[in-house]
């Protein structure tokens, strides 16, 4: 243990402690911009600056670790006077109009600027701005970057991507893709966690909310709205909602108040996966000979792009399932659109999703099979549904519970933890159990696959047979999981992966919180909404079961196929 002081207050630490830490631990604030624990802790911002006792110059805090004796002040004059400066001046490189910005009430440098009370800028204003294509799905403005590095740390660290890298050196050091390339022309997944770990604006997802309300407001559309399972374990948080305060009913009024036609959940096309995908997984499990094994769970677009991206060979053990953001804009466009009497392109299929990489996969000509230019028409973020509320001027505090839209808004607990990582697995083997045995095992059986590891092995029984199965989230595991699979070293049946850590309930669309890791308690609530269901299996969704005798025959049938699925390989990137 080392003895020392923070602010005359005797602490004991660890040796190897930070003093960022030490101070935490005792409920003392300094000020980061740029820190991310264990990913990031280059003191590049300057922000975290400490004075030492009998030390001449200041030191940051993040990435120097306290000392036997160590006398540190994180307030005084000498500090305030360069924690100051140090802001003015990366404000000096910022483009500071935060009233159009997206994180205008949720930028770290903004708050920070006013709880140092900058309210002019002392030095001349020279801001960059590199071009960039605003029709990608991610959005970069290096007017707004502060060259903090954690889009680089994160993607590289984390995701394994390498997108992203420092450019130039000295003054005009900066932040870009690698080698200045065009994003378009690069191995981006579109996982977006470079925008969830982003203190300012500088990185967002495009823009869609004004295709919406264009749709809303031309009277010859039909606006459906489907929802996601992780949109409802965060949708909240943008208004400071508690997990009771923020129920699924709620959620639902909100929606409808922004002015969707009908309002569906994601969790009935979740357990339209199931029956697919899980009848495929046996198809393949009965003819493992000449099937492509392992199947890899396919509703992740970024998974998929990373697939196609840095394991080709693999691609086609993908299941060719659609996700099931797309498998709900195929049926809306057929086989709901019979129903309300229409033609395909007289309903605007909108999707609200925790993803920014469903804005790419919505436009993917390979999934689009209703006969419309495209199945799902907008894919909004978490982020953009609650600027949409925002905009729409609903008062939150006077919401009632209202219910989804029927048959498309019935779902089960089975698609509920599609949101949270392991659900998909989870889900397909309880009704794979059904489709072997007849009948339901217990609904928590399979419970084992859930867990935080980035990467779980399990093996689970299925009327006698063993199912050898992973489950992975985060591109960095996924791709420690691909190279021991593509060396020989495991061998699986059946593998779940998300490219977000955590799952979607981590999703690169979901709200940012800095600093903080949400996942795993948003994926608590999706499991405590499948606890209290009535419903706990897709093949006992009502929905479900009268859209395949009404309509799609069966499961694998040739309707089935020629809406349900898609191959992989002839996706676009």
């Amino acid at each position: 243990m080392v003895n020392a002081k923070i602010n005359g207050i005797e602490i004991q630490v660890e040796k190897g402690t930070t003093i960022l830490d030490a101070a935490r631990e005792k409920g003392i604030r300094i000020p980061t911009l740029c820190y991310l624990k264990e990913i990031n802790e280059i003191g590049a911002c300057r922000v975290c600056l400490v004075e030492i006792g009998g030390k001449k110059n200041l030191v940051a805090a993040c990435n120097n670790v306290v000392e036997e004796g160590m006398e540190i002040f994180t307030n005084s004059p000498k500090v305030q006077s360069a924690r100051r400066t140090n802001v003015e001046l990366i404000l000096s490189q910022h483009d500071f109009r935060c009233a159009t910005c997206v994180r205008g009430n949720d930028c770290n440098l903004q708050r920070l600027a006013r709880e140092l009370n900058i309210i002019e800028i002392p030095y001349k204003i020279e801001i960059e701005n590199q071009p960039w294509d605003h029709s990608f799905p991610i959005i970069r403005d290096s007017a707004k970057c502060i060259k903090c590095m954690r889009c680089v740390q994160v993607c590289d660290k984390i995701q394994t991507m390498g997108v992203w890298d420092i450019i130039n050196t000295g003054k005009r050091t900066s932040v870009s893709t690698v080698d200045m390339q065009n994003i378009e022309d690069m191995d981006c997944a579109l996982c977006g966690q470079c925008i969830t770990h982003c203190p300012t604006g500088a990185l967002r997802e495009r823009n869609d909310t004004v295709k919406v309300m264009d749709a809303i407001m031309d009277p010859d559309q039909i606006v459906i709205a489907q929802i996601a399972p992780a949109v409802r374990a965060a949708w909240g948080e943008g208004f400071g909602l508690s997990t009771e305060q923020a129920t699924v009913g709620k959620m639902v009024s909100a929606a409808r108040q922004i002015g969707f036609d009908y309002i569906f959940d994601t969790d009935f096309s979740a357990d339209l996966t199931i029956m697919e995908e899980g009848h495929e997984l046996l198809e393949r499990l009965s003819h493992e000979k000449d099937a492509k094994m392992p199947m890899f769970t396919s509703c992740c677009p970024g998974w998929v792009r990373f697939m196609k991206s840095q394991f080709p060979d693999y691609v086609d053990n993908l299941s060719t399932a659609k996700s099931p953001q797309q498998m709900f804009g195929a049926i809306a466009k057929t086989y709901y659109a019979d129903i309300l009497g229409v033609t395909p392109d007289k309903i605007t299929c909108v999707s609200i999703m925790p993803c920014t990489a469903k804005k790419y996969e919505c436009a993917v000509p390979q999934v689009n099979d209703s006969g419309a230019d495209r199945d799902v028409d907008v894919s909004l973020t978490t982020r953009e549904f609650i600027r949409m509320l925002r905009a729409a001027q609903v008062n939150i505090d006077t919401l009632e519970e209202d219910a989804f839209d029927e048959p498309l808004g019935i779902g089960t607990g089975a698609g509920v933890i599609f949101g949270a990582t392991g659900g998909v697995m989870e889900a397909a083997l309880r009704s794979a159990y059904y489709f072997v045995t007849g009948k339901n095992p217990g609904a928590d059986d399979f419970s084992i696959v859930r867990g935080e590891d980035g990467i779980r092995e399990v093996t689970v029984d299925i009327a006698g047979t063993p199912v050898h199965a992973a489950v992975v989230s985060g591109l960095g595991n996924a791709r420690n999981l691909m190279e021991r699979v593509s060396r020989g070293e495991v061998s699986y049946d059946f593998v779940e992966v998300m490219a977000c850590p955590g799952g979607c309930a981590g999703g690169g669309g979901q709200p940012i919180h800095d600093g903080l890791e949400l996942a795993c308690q948003r994926g608590q609530k999706l499991y405590a909404l499948d606890k209290g269901s009535q419903l706990r299996f897709s093949h006992e969704n009502p929905a479900i079961v009268q859209a395949y005798d009404k309509f799609l025959d069966r499961p694998l049938s040739h309707k089935s196929h020629e809406l349900l699925h898609t191959r992989q390989a002839e996706w676009d990137l």
